[in-house]
């Protein structure tokens, strides 16, 4: 029986990888959590499934014929697609894994891996995803009437997840909002990486802390004059991250 959080229906997987034995293994593991799991052997066709059907999961490997996995995650991103993302790596590619969380994904694995280790990091990322809604919803609900919030150069409104910086429209991905909604409901707090993963993400867990970093930077370079030298979010060494409206 599965151990994932109580939904209506199974979570719905979209597995891309071209390795006919490795999909087979995963798909019969993935089967034993009662996730109902699609699977593609080339990158066009994937990213065309990617589009076209809601997704809770897609488990995306980078070499693959057609479109390649960066390129999938980059398309699912501009279009504004917020599902999550584990992208299957090479144990030695640490250039691949570095762009695929710069392009948005949301964790990695390096081949070769178990069954266990991708089943376990699969539950992760779906138990993370449905804390993060039911918290996105109860958010929404709690601050439906609120004032948009204005802090220095910015102003967000909750309930559109519109930001405006010095009067200018930023677009952000869900996960950049929730960020800086989170910063800028406390500003001048110090958030070490562990606390910004369990009170952003609703999920903390040694080794994640990449996956803030990556974020932060992305951020950074969309709200920032320099973000080598950023003002607003500035980095606390050893520590953390504080958010400030001036330096």
């Amino acid at each position: 029986m599965s151990d994932l959080p109580q939904r209506i229906a199974p979570p719905r997987i979209l597995l891309v990888e071209d390795d006919t034995d490795i999909a087979r293994l995963i798909c019969l593991h993935l089967e034993n959590i009662d996730a109902e799991v699609e699977h593609s052997d080339r990158g066009d066709d994937a990213l065309q499934l990617a589009l076209s059907g809601h997704w809770d999961l897609v488990v995306l490997d980078l070499r693959l014929p057609g479109i390649n996995g960066l390129d999938i995650c980059r398309h699912l991103r501009q279009q504004g697609r917020q599902v999550p993302i584990l992208m299957l790596t090479a144990k030695t590619s640490e250039l691949d894994r570095v762009l695929g969380l710069e392009l948005g994904a949301d964790d990695y694995l390096g081949k070769p891996f178990s069954p266990l280790e991708i089943v376990a990091r699969v539950k992760a990322l779906l138990r993370r995803a449905a804390i993060s809604h039911a918290l996105q919803e109860h958010d929404e609900l709690l601050h439906q009437d609120e004032a948009p919030i204005e802090l220095g150069p910015f102003t967000i409104c909750t309930r559109s997840h519109q930001v405006t910086l010095n009067g200018k429209p930023t677009e952000l991905t869900s996960r950049e909002f929730d960020f800086l909604l989170h910063f800028v409901r406390q500003p001048g707090r110090v958030f070490r990486r562990a606390e910004l993963l369990d009170e952003v993400w609703g999920y903390g867990h040694e080794g994640y802390e990449h996956t803030v970093n990556t974020h932060i930077n992305r951020l950074r370079r969309k709200i920032e004059v320099n973000p080598g030298a950023p003002e607003h979010i500035v980095t606390v060494w050893g520590v953390g991250y504080r958010f400030q409206t001036a330096t």
